[in-house]
C-alpha cells in the first residue's frame, strides 16, 4: 500500500488575518441585509490599535462601519487591555469608495445573455472526497475542529490566561487515499504571561487536542508541538498585520485540491471568485455523494461581464466509478436545472444567475439582521459565519446540501447501464 503524508492547518478567529475577514464580511452582510442588490469589495487591514476599511461600495444601505468593526472585535474576543489591540479603544478609519460604474454594468448587464454578468475573469475550483462525513479532506477538517473549540473556551472564559489568537496544523498519514493515522499536531495559541509554559501545553492538549481529536486516529507515535516556541504572549493584530483573503488556503481544502487565487471574504455574490467557488464545491459534493467518484475537483473560468462560464472541467484522480469518464461527469453537470427568476429569466448552469438563486446567495437566512448585527433567525447563515474555520465542510450553509443527488443520480444510473 502506498503510504504518504499531508499537512492543512487553520487558524483562529484571532488570527489578525481572519480578523479581517470577518470584519469585511460584517461589512457585506450589513449592507446586504437593508439592501440586498449591494455590490461590496471590502479589504480590510488591521494592525497595532488600528482597523482600515478601504474598497468599493454601491449600496442604498446605511452602515455604520465603526459599530461594525467594533462589534466583530468584541465577538471574537479582543476585549483585554494592554494585549495592544482593543475593540472599545482601536480606532477605525473608513476609506470606502463608490463602485466603479464600468464593472457595476457589466454585472447587472451581461455582455452575453442581458442575464447577471460575472464580476470578474478568472478560474475557480471547487472539491469533494469520502475523507470525512462531510466530503472534506480530513487534515483541514481537524484543523479547523480545534480551532472552534479554541473559539468555545475563549468565549466561555473557561481558560482565563487564554487569548484570541493562534493557529493549528495537522499532519495525517494515508495509505492509498484513506487517511489512517495523525502523524502530527502543531497548535500555538497567544496566552497571558501568567501561566507556564508547562501548564499551557497541558491544559492545550486536555482541552483542545485530546479533547477534539478521535482517538482512532491517535497512535503512541503521534508528535505534539504545542507553543512550540515557548512564549506566545505579544499577537493578534499588535503582533503581526492581518489583511482580507490572505488564508485562502485554509479557507478552502487545506491544499488538498487546486485554487483559482481569488480570495472569498468582503466581496458579494456577483464576484465569482467567491460565488463560483461555492457552486463548484456545490456540485463536487453532490457528484461524490451520488457515487460517480471517490473524490472529485470541479473547476470553471469566467471572462468579465459574460454569464456562460468560458469552460467547466471535471477531474476524479482515477476514482470514477466504473464506466463513467470525467468527460462524462462534466456532460451530467451542463445538465444540471436552469433557474428560473422572478422575472420569468432562466438561467443556464454556472452562470452567476444560476448560482445565486439555486444557492439563495442573495437571501442567506440569517437576514435581517438584528439592532447588534446578529442572525434574526439564529439558526440561519450569515457570510460572517464563512469568514472563520473554513467556508467549506458545515452544514449550515447552502453550498453543502445535497439537493442535487435527485438530479444526478439517474444519470449516473444511465451511464451504469450503457457502459
Amino acid at each position: 500500500m502506498n503510504k504518504k503524508l499531508f499537512t492543512s492547518e487553520s487558524v483562529s478567529k484571532g488570527h489578525p488575518d481572519k480578523v479581517a475577514d470577518q470584519i469585511s464580511d460584517a461589512f457585506l452582510d450589513a449592507c446586504l441585509s437593508a439592501d440586498p442588490t449591494s455590490k461590496v469589495a471590502c479589504e480590510t487591514l488591521v494592525t497595532t490599535g488600528q482597523v482600515i476599511l478601504a474598497g468599493e461600495v454601491h449600496t442604498e444601505a446605511y452602515v455604520h462601519v465603526q459599530d461594525v468593526a467594533r462589534r466583530v472585535l468584541r465577538q471574537i474576543g479582543y476585549t483585554f487591555d494592554g494585549i495592544g489591540f482593543n475593540a472599545d479603544s482601536c480606532s477605525v478609519l473608513n476609506a470606502l469608495h463608490r463602485q466603479s460604474s464600468d464593472i457595476r454594468q457589466g454585472v447587472e448587464v451581461s455582455a452575453d445573455d442581458s442575464s447577471v454578468g460575472a464580476g470578474d475573469q478568472g478560474m475557480m475550483f471547487g472539491f469533494a472526497c469520502k475523507e470525512t462525513d462531510c466530503y472534506m479532506p480530513a487534515p483541514v477538517y481537524w484543523a479547523h475542529r480545534l480551532m472552534a473549540r479554541h473559539a468555545e473556551l475563549i468565549q466561555s472564559g473557561e481558560i482565563s490566561w487564554l487569548r484570541p489568537d493562534a493557529k493549528s496544523q495537522i499532519t495525517f498519514l494515508y495509505e492509498g487515499n484513506k487517511p489512517v493515522a495523525i502523524e502530527a499536531v502543531v497548535v500555538s495559541t497567544q496566552t497571558s504571561d501568567i501561566p507556564t509554559i508547562d501548564e499551557i501545553r497541558t491544559t492545550i492538549k486536555e482541552q483542545i487536542v485530546d479533547y477534539v481529536l478521535p482517538s482512532h486516529f491517535v497512535t503512541k507515535d503521534t508528535a505534539y508541538h504545542i507553543n512550540p516556541t515557548g512564549r506566545f504572549v505579544i499577537g493578534g493584530p499588535h503582533g503581526d498585520a492581518g489583511l482580507t483573503g490572505r488564508k485562502i488556503i485554509v479557507d478552502t481544502y487545506g491544499g488538498a485540491s487546486r485554487h483559482g487565487g481569488g480570495a472569498f471574504s468582503g466581496k458579494d455574490f456577483t464576484k465569482v471568485d467567491r460565488s463560483a467557488a461555492y457552486a463548484t464545491r456545490w456540485i463536487a459534493k453532490n457528484v461524490v455523494a451520488a457515487g460517480f467518484a471517490e473524490r472529485c475537483e470541479v473547476q470553471v473560468a469566467y471572462a468579465i461581464g459574460v454569464s456562460q462560464p468560458v469552460s467547466i472541467r471535471v477531474d476524479t484522480f482515477g476514482t470514477a466509478a466504473q464506466g463513467v469518464t470525467d468527460a462524462q461527469i462534466a456532460d451530467a453537470i451542463r445538465e444540471l436545472q436552469p433557474f428560473q427568476d422572478e422575472r420569468g429569466q432562466s438561467h443556464c448552469v454556472l452562470t452567476p444567475g444560476w448560482i445565486i438563486g439555486r444557492l439563495r446567495l442573495n437571501y442567506p437566512s440569517g437576514y435581517p439582521l438584528d439592532a447588534e448585527g446578529q442572525p434574526t433567525n439564529p439558526t440561519g447563515w450569515t457570510y460572517q459565519m464563512s469568514a472563520a474555520h473554513g467556508h467549506f465542510g458545515r452544514d449550515i450553509f447552502p453550498w453543502e446540501s445535497l439537493e442535487l443527488l435527485p438530479e444526478l443520480k439517474p444519470f449516473l444510473a444511465q451511464l451504469c447501464e450503457t457502459s
